[in-house]
């Protein structure tokens, strides 16, 4: 059954010392709205308001549907604060600015940096060319900086998805809308469907919870990846697990990208979590070597003239 939709806060209403102007994302778990503070400067601010679970309330306030969601919101809202207060701690270009966050109308509110720029996932869809391989490898190696600032906080991301990777206008990538606390929520509420994004949720989110760690934020690194080549996600992990129809990257896309990528770019999805890379520098190490071997084997203008000059001497003689 489809999660029950919450109406968002209107426009204009005022929240704390920002004023609401229009609702611009969200999921099954909160809201975004983008708003101005006192100064008139823009915010993104995101909601917890999860489908299904709340309702709202007379002047915007937020109340469970049922008592027996009561302590199951409570507990996701804790976890909605905990991390709002461990982001807001961390400054990385690569990672969404939390500049505050507080509680109100029985709920809580997240105000990030408003940024400028469009998600991976509008980039894909826009391209009618396949996407260059060398956008590919900066966008991952510097958005893995950011990873792995993450993961040092021991926080995992576990909704890492091109629509979550926002490129800035001046082309640096940023990590934005964490999903810990949503998935803490459906940990803990058994009458709610865990809601995952097929074909970037790892195997273990689906049947081996105990078993989460970095290298479930590098499964989903690896079909962000994959979209980049194919458009679109790779199958499902359940779905994968049954049978697994993945064509390996290294087949599908042989001749169209290094080898060295799409070996990467598979290792990254192996369905078993020992198998994959343990931790993002390892990754990130990889995708440099990469970087490095593309550099080197660029001709340089000087060796482009000396190889035209030594041309035009051999035909000469």
């Amino acid at each position: 059954m489809a999660a029950q939709i919450t109406e968002p806060l209107p426009s204009g209403y005022k929240l704390g010392e920002y004023f609401i102007d229009r609702k611009i994302g969200g999921g099954g778990f909160s809201l975004v709205y983008l708003a101005f503070d006192a100064d008139g400067q823009p915010v993104a601010i995101k909601e917890y308001l999860p489908g299904g679970v709340v309702k709202r309330g007379g002047g915007g306030t937020v109340m469970p549907i049922s008592d027996d969601k009561q302590t199951s919101f409570r507990y996701g809202m804790k976890c909605f604060f905990d991390e709002g207060r461990a982001l807001a701690d961390l400054r990385h270009p690569n990672v969404v600015r939390v500049v505050n966050f507080f509680r109100a109308n029985d709920t809580v509110y997240m105000v990030m940096k408003y940024e400028r720029g469009r998600t991976l996932q509008k980039h894909i869809t826009s391209l009618k060319e396949p996407m260059r391989e060398s956008f590919i490898r900066h966008v991952f190696v510097q958005l893995l900086n950011g990873l792995r600032e993450v993961h040092s906080r021991k926080i995992l991301h576990l909704d890492i998805k091109p629509s979550n990777i926002y490129i800035r206008f001046d082309g640096i990538p940023v990590l934005i809308d964490f999903g810990a606390s949503r998935q803490v929520l459906t940990h803990d509420m058994q009458h709610v469907s865990p809601m995952y994004t097929p074909g970037f949720a790892a195997p273990e989110l689906y049947n081996a919870r105990d078993r989460l760690g970095p290298w479930t934020d590098i499964y989903a690194i690896g079909a962000s990846m994959y979209a980049c080549l194919a458009k679109g996600p790779p199958p499902p992990a359940d779905e994968r697990l049954e049978k697994d129809k993945l064509v390996p990257a290294a087949k599908a896309y042989a001749g169209q990208y290094s080898s060295a990528l799409l070996e990467l770019v598979d290792s990254l999805l192996r369905l078993n979590y020992t198998e994959r890379p343990q931790s993002v520098y390892a990754v990130q190490k990889r995708l440099i070597d990469l970087i490095n071997q593309a550099g080197r084997a660029k001709p340089t203008l000087l060796s482009l003239i000396r190889q035209r000059l030594g041309q035009t001497t051999r035909t000469t003689r």
